[in-house]
């Protein structure tokens, strides 16, 4: 339960960022957010499910882009070296963003780096 309150927290945290100050200050914060040096305790996967269940009870419709910034602020708060990876797709014009760790993607279906192209890394 502790896991998915923190996830709902930084749930709204960063969509306060993307209503009020923008796409820059949410990727700044991500950017910005150290790996904790305590090795991981908490699987990656137990992560991504508590911030999952996090989304739905979520009072607004959860945007990828704040999924995304919120699940990699919470993988290195665990210890995990998480990065928000932004991409997009020209026909049709798709952006998506998506969480990896060491190359592998945590918190989408992992064909996802195949339909996107890779614009930014954080």
């Amino acid at each position: 339960m502790r896991l998915i309150l923190q996830s709902w927290a930084y749930l709204l945290y960063f969509g306060c960022l993307m209503r009020f100050c923008g796409f820059d200050k949410v990727h700044t914060a991500v950017r910005r957010q150290p790996i904790a040096n305590n090795p991981p305790r908490v699987s990656d996967t137990a992560l991504c499910h508590a911030m999952d269940l996090a989304c739905v009870f979520s009072l607004k419709r959860v945007l990828c882009l704040q999924r995304s910034a919120a699940t990699t602020v919470l993988l290195r708060r665990h210890g995990w070296n998480a990065e928000m990876v932004i991409g997009a797709q020209l026909l049709p014009f798709q952006s998506h963003a998506w969480v990896e760790i060491q190359d592998r993607v945590v918190n989408d279906k992992p064909y996802v780096t195949e339909i996107f192209q890779v614009l930014e890394r954080c």
